[in-house]
């Protein structure tokens, strides 16, 4: 019945931080941006290269993010990487903090965890 996710939508406390982090940062592709006046809310549409997509949600005074202890709901997202060390080295050459390398125990993959703006866990998982 389900072939793939389409896409994750995130709201952000500070769209125009967030918007560089997940472009020029991460590196995805603008599909489109909307500014919803009746909302008073941008949306912006990013692309992976899978074509996989993120949704980019701005609205006035979202309430932040509880992290811990972790609540029900999403936990993380997850990106599949060719290597998690070179993806580690170049966010850290553009000043993300990244999490050590570990070792997935199950399945013997290369994984790590950083954070978007707001703190939304974004894990980098081995192909």
């Amino acid at each position: 019945m389900l072939n793939a996710i389409h896409h994750v939508a995130i709201i952000c406390s500070d769209y125009a931080v967030s918007k560089v982090f997940y472009t020029q940062i991460l590196g995805l592709q603008i599909v489109a941006e909307h500014y919803r006046g009746a909302r008073d809310s941008y949306k912006l549409d990013l692309r992976l290269p899978d074509g996989g997509q993120i949704e980019l949600f701005s609205f006035p005074n979202p309430p932040p993010r509880q992290t811990r202890p972790e609540a029900q709901g999403l936990r993380h997202l997850a990106f599949s990487v060719k290597s998690v060390p070179e993806a580690v080295e170049k966010l850290e050459k553009k000043g993300v903090s990244v999490e050590p390398i570990r070792i997935d125990e199950y399945t013997g993959k290369a994984y790590t965890f950083f954070q978007d703006p707001d703190g939304l866990p974004i894990e980098l998982y081995q192909q």
